[in-house]
C-alpha cells in the first residue's frame, strides 16, 4: 500500500507539473503586442493648378493612405493601401471618392500617373511623384483645401 501511496503522488506531482509547462508554453505564444503605428497627416491648401511637394513612402511594407477634401461644395473621402518598391514603382488598390466612386488600382514609377481622387468632382488627386514618392495635385480652377493621412 505505501508503494501505491507514493506512485499516485508522484503520478500527481507529475501531471500538475506538466500541466504548468503547457499552460506557461500557451500563454507565452498567446501574448500579443499591439504597438503603435507610423504615421503622417498633411493637410493642405493648394491654389488651381498646384501641386504639395513629395511625401517619401516607407518600402516593402503596406502604407495605408486615406485623404479628405473640405471645400465647400466639392467635399469628398477616399482611401487606398500602396506598396512602394523602392526605386521601381507604387502599387495600390482602393476606393476613389463620389460623385462616381470607383475601386483605383495599379501600378506605376512614372510621375503625374494618378491613384486617388480625393473630391466629389475628380479634380484634387494623389499621383506618382517619383518612384518612391507621391503628391498631391489640384486641377481644379480654384484652391482646394483638404488632408491626406498615412499609416504605415
Amino acid at each position: 500500500m505505501q508503494i501505491s501511496s507514493q506512485v499516485r503522488r508522484f503520478a500527481t506531482v507529475f501531471v500538475a507539473g506538466a500541466v504548468v509547462a503547457l499552460t506557461t508554453a500557451v500563454v507565452g505564444k498567446a501574448t500579443q503586442t499591439i504597438s503603435t503605428p507610423n504615421a503622417e497627416f498633411v493637410s493642405y491648401n493648394l491654389a488651381a493648378g498646384a501641386s504639395t511637394g513629395l511625401f517619401a513612402l516607407a518600402s516593402n511594407q503596406a502604407i495605408f493612405v486615406m485623404g479628405t477634401q473640405t471645400t465647400v461644395g466639392f467635399r469628398g473621402v477616399a482611401s487606398a493601401t500602396l506598396l512602394h518598391v523602392p526605386a521601381s514603382f507604387i502599387e495600390w488598390v482602393g476606393l476613389e471618392s463620389t460623385a462616381g466612386s470607383a475601386i483605383t488600382q495599379g501600378f506605376s514609377g512614372v510621375a503625374g500617373t494618378h491613384i486617388l481622387w480625393l473630391d466629389f468632382s475628380h479634380q484634387v488627386d494623389v499621383e506618382v511623384g517619383s518612384t518612391d514618392a507621391i503628391l498631391i495635385h489640384n486641377a481644379a480652377t480654384a484652391a482646394r483645401t483638404g488632408n491626406l493621412t498615412l499609416f504605415w
